[in-house]
């Protein structure tokens, strides 16, 4: 089998797997309106605007805060009041919703149930803070939105330092745009997540409670979200083929060692366009920089693929002289 009937019959795996994913996902169930009664919310505006309502289930992620047993009135009118308190990792259902306008604080009082004799009153915006909705997906939003920063500069510079030892000891170091795999996929995934990373700012920039309906309502599904969020998710899956065809890619050309310093290099990468272009996406300038580095992208794709020498041992297709990576043979 040659290479490109190789690459077409992975790329129609991958997307079998992506369609197979795409009927199988499902979203949080999102409680209509004709749902909820009068009792449980007074307007389906509360819906729409907070996107939760009563039942909805969250799981605090903070080490604690305290609850108030006594009715917001109580509370509002300084009479003595009990409290207790929840804890990392308990389970909260939400059984009620007050809006009190004479509160200057915070009008919207969340009532939520820790068991089945355990309620308690909070203000809504000290609530959120501490609890995350108990779903993966919010859950992974959650943990990544805190630390994405220090985990992705933390990583960079343990590849910066595998990167450092390769070169030290061969001189001569795999990497994606640089004495590169004879494969357009790696080069395609670095585009793929500078742009990821410039639509998940704009999203939260221009459209924030967009993201803020998918961070209570997620869904890995891109049929079923907004345009906006519909766009954010197909490339995640895309990246998400285009990675699985990157590594096969990589396993058939280079040797398991290599191959392992390869990816390593890839996903540093990676991470390096994520945090650039997440960073400079907040001041305009990720735009055009996105433009400009898709244009080499693709130039580097096409010229990438237009071998202009065969190796001398095994007679492979090389785009320049040196190490083959087929056979590791060096040609002059």
């Amino acid at each position: 089998m040659n290479a490109p009937q190789r690459h077409s019959i992975r790329l129609l795996s991958c997307i079998a797997l992506l369609l197979a994913l795409f009927n199988s996902s499902c979203g949080r169930n999102v409680h209509h309106p004709q749902d909820l009664t009068t009792a449980e919310l007074d307007s389906t505006t509360f819906l729409a605007t907070h996107h939760y309502a009563q039942n909805f289930n969250f799981v605090v992620k903070s080490d604690s805060f305290p609850l108030f047993i006594q009715q917001p009135e109580e509370v509002l009118s300084n009479l003595p009041t009990d409290s207790f308190y929840v804890h990392k990792n308990d389970f909260l259902v939400v059984a009620d919703i007050r809006i009190m306008p004479i509160d200057t604080k915070d009008s919207v009082w969340i009532q939520v149930a820790l068991n089945q004799s355990s309620f308690g009153w909070t203000h809504e915006s000290e609530l959120l803070p501490h609890v995350v909705p108990d779903d993966p997906i919010s859950q992974f939003i959650s943990i990544f939105s805190d630390v994405h920063l220090l985990i992705f500069l933390g990583i960079f510079c343990l590849l910066a330092v595998a990167l450092l030892v390769r070169k030290l000891l061969r001189r001569h170091a795999w990497m994606v745009f640089y004495n590169d795999i004879d494969s357009i996929y790696p080069a395609l995934l670095t585009l793929l997540v500078a742009f990821a990373a410039t639509w998940y700012v704009s999203i939260q920039h221009f459209s924030p409670e967009t993201w803020r309906h998918f961070y209570f309502q997620p869904t890995l599904n891109p049929f079923r979200v907004p345009l906006l969020l519909s766009i954010f998710l197909s490339t995640m899956w895309l990246i998400l083929i285009v990675t699985i065809a990157a590594i096969d890619d990589i396993l058939h050309q280079l040797s398991l060692s290599d191959s392992i310093l390869y990816l390593c290099a890839l996903a540093g990468a990676c991470t390096v366009n994520y945090i650039v272009f997440s960073l400079v996406t907040f001041y305009y300038i990720g735009y055009l920089l996105l433009l400009l580095y898709a244009i080499f992208v693709l130039w580097w794709c096409f010229h990438h693929k237009r071998a202009k020498f065969i190796c001398g041992n095994c007679g492979a297709a090389l785009h320049h002289k040196g190490r083959c990576p087929h056979c590791s043979v060096i040609n002059q």
